[in-house]
């Protein structure tokens, strides 16, 4: 009896002395390194912009902006547009309410800069994006990527949310002021989160 209660002991103390160095295994200083690593890190923010018809058009699509290392990437994919060039840009309010998409305000433009082609020595509004193509059965696509604008930064002079992408029936001649002669607002979407 003598030797089983020893036994138990001596598993006891075991079993105590395993537990122990268990709880003082490293594991608390791993996590605070990467809680460092991650608070370090950029990280990135995405946000997908639903494009609605205005002005009774058909033209639909998306487009997403993505925020990493400093960089915004905008891909937009548009359908339902007529054949051949349109012009695309950010407008000063996100608000697509108005059948004709006038509610979103004029081209985002806060250094006041004439309009003018994106990269422009002689200048360019923030929202002056450019045109894109749409081939023979409606559809287009633009990438972009700028450090030019931040998702959430709240610099007034960078900052896209609450602004609206607009999509143009006519192409952007990139010299009419204030608009680039670009016609009806036929698509508008909201950059909110």
């Amino acid at each position: 009896m003598k030797k089983i209660t020893q036994l138990a002991l001596a598993l006891t103390l075991i079993f105590a002395a395993s537990c122990k160095d268990k709880k003082e295994t490293p594991a608390a200083p791993e996590m605070e390194k990467e809680t460092e690593v991650v608070t370090k890190t950029e990280t990135a923010v995405k946000i997908k912009v639903a494009l609605e018809s205005k002005s009774n058009s058909k033209v639909t699509g998306n487009a997403v902006f993505t925020q990493e290392d400093g960089k915004v990437k905008m891909v937009a994919v548009v359908e339902g547009l007529e054949p051949g060039t349109h012009a695309i840009h950010l407008h000063e309010k996100a608000d697509c309410s108005a059948a004709d998409g006038t509610s979103s305000g004029g081209h985002w433009n806060p250094t006041g800069a004439p309009h003018g082609k994106w990269g422009d020595a002689a200048g360019y509004h923030k929202g002056d994006i450019g045109n894109l193509e749409a081939d023979d059965k409606g559809y287009a696509t633009v990438n972009m990527t700028t450090d030019e604008w931040c998702i959430g930064c709240g610099d007034e002079t960078k900052d896209i949310l609450g602004k609206a992408i607009i999509i143009h029936k006519d192409a952007d001649d990139f010299t009419s002021q204030p608009t680039g002669n670009a016609g009806s607002r036929v698509s508008c979407g909201g950059i909110i989160q």
